[in-house]
């Protein structure tokens, strides 16, 4: 299958609370649209891998994916190393995404950044023809690289290179962040405090999305940073 847009990220509800309204945005415009992860979130302190797999597939019927799936890649160990580089590259190459989204390039959680670079990489490398990779057919994988990669932002203040507009669907995106019923406030739910779990950091996440909306004159935004600048055929691609 493949994809338009490709959304990579450390832990299930990475993407969901950093670029999700951007994914209902394109998904209603048409495009296809996918999430891998790279772990099963388990070191988390709240809920079960099972659980959370339930709760991302739960939010990939919410924002209209078309694919997701995880990589089993060790939760707080992962690394950009080829071990872990091979199985993201054959995703890379199953999907042919033409854009990916990925982790933030620094961020308060270490897998964030790590991921953030790891995408990169695999990205860069799923192009190379000599790296051999094989398909669920059984058959070798063609060489495929993304057009652009871009780095949403997670929970530290980066400024952005350019920023999504997301007013049409923040209530999307909003769903698919309350479908992780175990990691984000629930006062219904007895499970053990954790940064994600106050009402705080819910009223922070709203906060983030209208301040990336503001800096573009419109109510909810979504903001990305990129390695090399962004091209345009005209001036007027820019609202």
């Amino acid at each position: 299958m493949k994809l338009d847009i490709l959304a990579l990220g450390a832990h299930p509800d990475d993407v969901e609370m950093s670029c999700s309204g951007t994914l209902a945005a394109s998904a209603v415009a048409g495009k296809k649209i996918g999430v891998v992860d790279f772990t099963r979130g388990e070191l988390g302190t709240r809920g079960t891998p099972a659980i959370r797999a339930a709760e991302a597939a739960a939010a990939g019927l919410i924002l209209g994916l078309s694919a997701r799936e995880n990589l089993g890649l060790p939760d707080g160990f992962f690394r950009n190393e080829r071990e872990h580089q091979l199985p993201l590259i054959a995703a890379i190459r199953r999907y042919r995404p033409e854009v990916v989204l990925c982790n933030a390039v620094q961020d308060r959680h270490p897998d964030h950044g790590r991921g953030a670079q790891l995408a990169t990489d695999a990205c860069f490398l799923a192009g190379l023809r000599m790296i051999e990779t094989i398909g669920d057919d059984g058959l070798p994988q063609a060489p495929w690289r993304p057009r652009n990669v871009y780095h949403y932002i997670q929970d530290r203040a980066l400024v952005p290179a350019f920023v999504v507009d997301i007013s049409a669907h923040w209530e999307t995106k909003w769903a698919s962040i309350q479908a992780y019923g175990t990691q984000f406030f629930n006062p219904n739910l007895d499970e053990p405090s954790t940064y994600l779990s106050s009402q705080e950091f819910s009223k922070f996440m709203e906060a983030r999305a209208r301040e990336f909306g503001h800096m573009i004159g419109v109510e909810f935004g979504e903001g990305f940073t990129v390695h090399r600048p962004v091209g345009v055929r005209e001036v007027t691609d820019f609202i």
